[in-house]
């Protein structure tokens, strides 16, 4: 690499540094979001500097860079979402998570699956992968519409009353994980053969055994390290008391890690972990030290992806996209989703009919779907329908950026005033 070249790469990372310090603010509540002018300006430097100055980072040309990129983004989101959530874990105040977890998401995959391989003409092994790319919500984009921040005890805190934010959260902490196995299903059938060869072995281990040891080393880890940071012996040895919130950075790193490297799904692991931290010394404010310092680390390596993605765009990421991968974006941005959403909502006594119909519509894809299909693409040969696959993700990705975004401000700030008006309401009513 020349001198010339670093001296762009630091330009370009001092700009972006800049920009995650500045943007989510400034954009704050905005129809225009932070998210929306990145990609603008990757797709305006795109034109600007070529196909050929961009050729190394090109997600075509080297689908690792943007794996590696994506992965580090999500896994620092992950853990940002996991401290932010209030609510203790538990089957029965956790339903709205579990209903979009176990019927929406398999919904999704499926709906998107048999109609890329229907419409779009992909293999069962190209048409499995876009589907679980594209079906869970992103923990990263997906930040206008879920719950800011960890409020010392749970007590106040935002999805106490907003049961669409916290269902929202959750769900786009644990599905990034859950989607894996059938990223692995694809990556199957493109490669392995015969399905009864190893359906079973699927089955038992990248479906139930990789989830099950990401749970419980996530859970492990993060019981350990939240009483070591809380609870620790020596005093003066005790990390929260010293306010050190590099220790969250550390926990992503170390749990990820190590799940890995036992086998399980690190993604899991990472949620989990911060969970687990989470409901230690719950009135600690700690908890928000450590969350304000992953949500900036967030922030600028978003921004990196959101530039790579924007400037892709504009040097022949959507050249092999057709109308009917088109069509596909739409359908899942304002069907399959939705409807899916709406489908498993329905007995969920914790929503009226408008929250059901918002936490349905705000399946917000983004860079998780990066990921996977990056991740599934360097471990397969699918040739030509590698770049179709790249072109309807990153279609879908964008037509998300923009329609949620637009929306999500004045969405949610609707949601909240009529939930004020009721309160208000009922207290008059009482009185």
């Amino acid at each position: 690499m020349t001198n010339f070249t670093f001296e762009r790469a630091y330009l370009a990372a001092g700009i972006a540094l800049l920009l995650a310090a500045t943007l989510p603010r400034l954009f704050k509540d905005r129809a225009i979001t932070a998210p929306m002018l990145m990609l603008g300006v990757g797709a305006l430097g795109g034109l600007v500097i070529g196909r050929t100055g961009l050729q190394t980072v090109s997600p075509l040309a080297d689908p690792t860079v943007i794996e590696h990129l994506a992965e580090l983004c999500v896994i620092v989101a992950l853990m940002g979402v996991g401290l932010a959530i209030d609510r203790p874990l538990a089957w029965r105040t956790w339903g709205s998570t579990w209903r979009l977890l176990l019927l929406t998401m398999p919904l999704c995959i499926a709906a998107v699956a048999v109609f890329g391989w229907w419409a779009a003409a992909l293999t069962p092994a190209a048409a499995a992968l876009l589907g679980a790319a594209l079906a869970p919500t992103d923990p990263v984009l997906a930040s206008d519409v879920q719950v800011e921040g960890p409020t010392p005890g749970g007590a106040g805190s935002d999805e106490e009353d907003d049961e669409v934010r916290f269902a929202l959260t959750s769900e786009a902490g644990l599905n990034d994980a859950l989607a894996f196995p059938f990223v692995y299903l694809a990556i199957f059938l493109a490669t392995k053969g015969s399905v009864q060869s190893w359906l079973a072995g699927w089955f038992a281990w990248e479906l139930l055994g990789k989830i099950l040891i990401g749970v419980v080393v996530g859970g492990i880890v993060g019981n350990l390290l939240g009483r070591l940071l809380f609870r620790f012996p020596i005093k003066d040895a005790r990390l929260a008391d010293r306010g050190e919130p590099i220790v969250a950075l550390a926990a992503v790193f170390a749990v990820y890690g190590l799940t890995e490297l036992v086998g399980g799904y690190g993604f899991l692991a990472v949620f989990a972990c911060a969970i687990a931290i989470r409901r230690i010394e719950r009135d600690s404010g700690y908890h928000e030290q450590m969350h304000s310092l992953v949500e900036q680390l967030e922030h600028v390596f978003t921004l990196v992806v959101l530039l790579l993605l924007g400037a892709a765009l504009t040097t022949g990421l959507l050249a092999a996209l057709s109308w009917q991968g088109a069509a596909l974006g739409v359908l899942l941005v304002f069907v399959f989703r939705p409807v899916a959403g709406w489908l498993s909502l329905q007995r969920c006594r914790e929503m009226d009919g408008k929250e059901r119909a918002v936490t349905a519509f705000f399946g917000v894809r983004g860079i998780g779907s990066i990921y996977y299909v990056s991740y599934g693409l360097t471990h397969t040969e699918l040739g030509a329908e590698g770049e179709a696959i790249w072109a309807i993700v990153a279609f879908t990705i964008v037509l998300s950026v923009l329609v949620h975004g637009v929306s999500a401000g004045w969405v949610m700030k609707h949601l909240e005033n009529e939930r004020e008006g009721k309160r208000t309401d009922t207290a008059a009513t009482a009185v």
